[in-house]
């Protein structure tokens, strides 16, 4: 990371930022060409490594693109607020949080491992974890996490400094 003054370390405090974010940018090369796509997430962080589970059809673009094996990368932000003050332009910056990585796809094997992944998505989602999905739609998702790379990890942050906070714009 190029900017130290606004990295993230620490477990506890990159954690802090997947439990905010509800959504991430998956990257891929489909068809060649880079592709990226948001999607919903769950995760898992343990002594066996981090996960991000995922979900998907089992056609179109991004199936096609994933394959066990395959190495991706992903994003997720989350926008703190505009800052900045007067009339000159490049004085204004956006705070946030970041993280970003690669890692490797590793599919669900079986019906058991599905309802394992999804249950962190949903779990991650609605903080809740008393679901059940039935085998039928089961049968045609394909279900997913990322074994994340931890040297690829990386988080940073810009905090919103309240004095040159500026009310969000409405456009119409």
């Amino acid at each position: 990371m190029r900017r130290k003054d606004l990295e993230v370390t620490g477990k506890e405090n990159i954690e802090a930022i997947f439990k905010r974010c509800r959504s991430l940018r998956l990257g891929m090369i489909a068809d060649g060409k880079p592709y990226i796509i948001p999607m919903v997430f769950g995760y898992s962080w343990d002594e066996d490594g981090l996960f991000i589970y995922l979900h998907s059809g089992f056609k179109g673009r991004k199936a096609q693109a994933l394959s066990e094996g395959a190495l991706i990368c992903f994003e997720m932000d989350i926008d703190e607020g505009l800052m900045g003050q007067g009339s000159l332009g490049n004085t204004y910056t956006r705070a946030f949080s970041a993280l970003m990585g690669e890692g490797v796809l590793e599919y669900a094997k079986n019906e058991e491992e599905k309802l394992e992944y999804f249950k962190n998505i949903m779990k991650h989602q609605t903080g809740r974890d008393e679901f059940s999905f039935e085998s039928a739609y089961l049968a045609v998702t394909m279900v997913f996490r990322i074994k994340v790379d931890m040297e690829s990890l990386s988080a940073s942050r810009k905090e919103l400094s309240p004095s040159t906070h500026i009310p969000e714009v409405v456009h119409k």
